[in-house]
């Protein structure tokens, strides 16, 4: 009766940290939405309040450090436990992460307004990237939440897709600085956002790989797709 006490203490730990990881994902997911449209519509006010918001999204991450650091040292997790723990603090500073990269696109798009020029370049064409990015956060969170390996498994393989959209926004972008060098300055900034676009789509298919981990204990980082879809299987 004590271990199965100590055992469902245990679970609503885990459940409380589990809550609060989909809090802090929520608030990085309305960021970024946030600083795509300030990207969209270039509004310098939109792309303050996700300056802010990086505050909060750093604390949280901090909270949900000590809390696990508290769980590991009362109840020395063993096996999927651990996984899972580890896998939470993986998944928080990839999340952390994200915050930084929307904070990022809000700074250049500032900068893009303070240089002028953003009327002459493909900005709105990221806009599609950006919704990518959204979405594969999104769908990170959603099969985190489910602990579901295809889904899992499905982020990882659409990264490629962020990835060449990234690669032909970089060759149009060239070519519209080399066509007008007024725009060089907003379009290196805009190169900026491009790349934490990018960013953002790794740290969503680096919460995939740690669905798997929990689920299957295989460590799939650096694997290549081949192996990624063995050890999910």
């Amino acid at each position: 009766m004590a271990d199965k006490h100590l055992s469902s203490q245990f679970d609503q730990e885990l459940g409380r940290l589990s809550t609060r990881v989909m809090a802090m994902g929520g608030l990085v997911e309305a960021q970024i939405r946030q600083a795509v449209h300030a990207l969209a519509t270039f509004g310098s006010d939109e792309a303050d309040q996700v300056r802010q918001t990086e505050a909060r999204v750093n604390e949280m991450e901090r909270e949900i450090d000590h809390e696990l650091t508290t769980i590991i040292a009362r109840r020395q997790p063993t096996a999927v436990d651990l996984r899972l723990l580890l896998a939470i603090s993986r998944t928080t500073a990839n999340l952390e992460r994200v915050g930084d990269e929307a904070a990022k696109i809000a700074r250049m798009v500032q900068s893009i307004l303070h240089a002028g020029g953003a009327r002459r370049l493909p900005a709105s064409e990221l806009q599609v990237a950006g919704g990518m990015a959204v979405g594969q956060l999104r769908k990170a969170l959603d099969a985190l939440a489910r602990l579901d390996t295809e889904a899992a498994l499905e982020i990882i393989r659409e990264d490629d897709r962020i990835d060449q959209e990234f690669d032909g926004f970089v060759r149009k972008l060239i070519t519209y600085m080399m066509e007008d060098p007024r725009t060089i300055s907003a379009g290196l900034d805009l190169l900026f956002v491009a790349k934490a676009i990018e960013r953002i789509g790794d740290h969503a298919k680096n919460i995939g790989e740690s669905i798997i981990y929990i689920v299957k204990g295989a460590d799939v980082r650096h694997s290549t797709m081949a192996q990624v879809e063995q050890a999910a299987r």
